[in-house]
């Protein structure tokens, strides 16, 4: 029988996504069984996880407080070398990740926290639009790149800010969708075919 302690860890280490109740079981007793100054740490760290790190207050990245500063900005708004005309919107945290791995990014980001979704109650009133359109105007935003996911959701949200955004003038652009790299055509669905096709460039 286990313990009361190790299924309460269990259970709160399931809650995290992609992590089962075997794998859980398995991270409760790797940190019992190694040395136990791992545990005291990860567990310093997470104590401290929502006093130490916050939502970027222009852009909704993850950024560190720092003390004495009003509101925490992080290291890409602060990074002077970035195009601050140029401005990507995502939908995630993950999405800005994903597209920093590339190195092809060199302006700033908006994320919006969450996309258009009328299945799960999510209207256009609960985006961050009218924050998104100030930036866009205080900070004399010229290109806008939209890049939210090629799904249902991402296509809706993709729609709205086109149509949100008019009013600004600023020239719009969507990321390109198609045969992932390394991937077969026989395994492709026929939107992503589709998409590969009108998205095809100069050989």
């Amino acid at each position: 029988m286990q313990s009361p302690k190790v299924k309460k860890l269990v259970t709160l280490l399931s809650r995290l996504p992609g992590v089962g109740e075997k794998t859980a079981a398995r991270y409760v007793l790797y940190l019992l069984t190694t040395d136990a100054e791992i545990a005291r740490d990860l567990g310093a760290e997470l104590a401290t996880l929502h006093e130490e790190l916050r939502p970027c207050a222009r852009c909704g990245n993850i950024a560190e407080v720092v003390p004495g500063e009003p509101a925490a900005v992080c290291t890409i708004c602060r990074d002077d070398r970035r195009d601050g005309k140029l401005l990507c919107i995502v939908g995630r945290v993950h999405d800005l990740q994903a597209i920093e791995r590339t190195g092809a990014m060199r302006g700033r980001y908006f994320v919006l926290g969450r996309l258009l979704s009328p299945l799960e109650g999510i209207g256009p009133e609960d985006l961050p639009l009218p924050r998104l359109l100030t930036r866009i105007r205080d900070e004399g935003i010229t290109e806008v790149i939209v890049a939210t996911p090629p799904s249902v959701d991402g296509e809706a949200t993709a729609l709205l800010l086109k149509r949100e955004l008019a009013p600004a003038g600023v020239k719009m652009t969507r990321i390109a969708s198609g045969v992932p790299h390394g991937g077969d055509l026989e395994y492709a669905d026929p939107i992503t075919m589709g998409r590969a096709l009108a998205g095809r460039q100069t050989l």
